[in-house]
C-alpha cells in the first residue's frame, strides 16, 4: 500500500479531518497529506486537527461529589454572611436618617 491509500485510510478512521477541513478555509486535504508525509501517524502533529473531546460522563466520573458539596456549602456560608453584612448596612443606614436631609452650603466646612 502506497503512501496515499495510508493516508486515505488514515482520513477515513478520523472523521474529524473531514469536518476540520470543510470548516476551516485555511486547511486543504493537500496541506494534511503533506503533514502526514512528513510525520506519519503520530499522535501529537494530529492532536490539532481531531476533535478530542471527551465524553462527559467521563469527566464526571473523576469528580468527587463530596467535594463538590463541600465547596458549594463554604460558597452558601460565605453568601448568607455577605447577605447579613449588607442587611445589617442598611439598617444602620435607616437608623441613622431621622429626618429629610438638609443639603449643607458650600461655603460652611469643619461646623463652621
Amino acid at each position: 500500500m502506497d503512501k496515499k491509500e495510508k493516508f486515505k485510510e488514515f482520513a477515513k478512521s478520523h472523521k474529524d479531518l473531514i469536518d476540520y477541513v470543510s470548516n476551516h478555509e485555511d486547511i486543504t486535504w493537500q496541506k494534511l497529506y503533506e503533514i502526514y508525509d512528513i510525520y506519519g501517524e503520530d499522535e501529537d502533529v494530529w492532536e490539532k486537527y481531531l476533535n478530542n473531546n471527551t465524553n462527559i460522563s467521563e469527566i464526571l466520573k473523576n469528580v468527587d461529589m463530596n467535594k463538590v458539596k463541600e465547596h458549594i456549602t463554604t460558597a452558601q456560608k460565605a453568601l448568607t454572611l455577605i447577605e447579613g453584612l449588607i442587611t445589617k448596612d442598611e439598617s444602620d443606614l435607616t437608623n441613622l436618617v431621622k429626618g429629610p436631609l438638609v443639603p449643607r452650603p458650600i461655603e460652611k466646612f469643619f461646623g463652621d
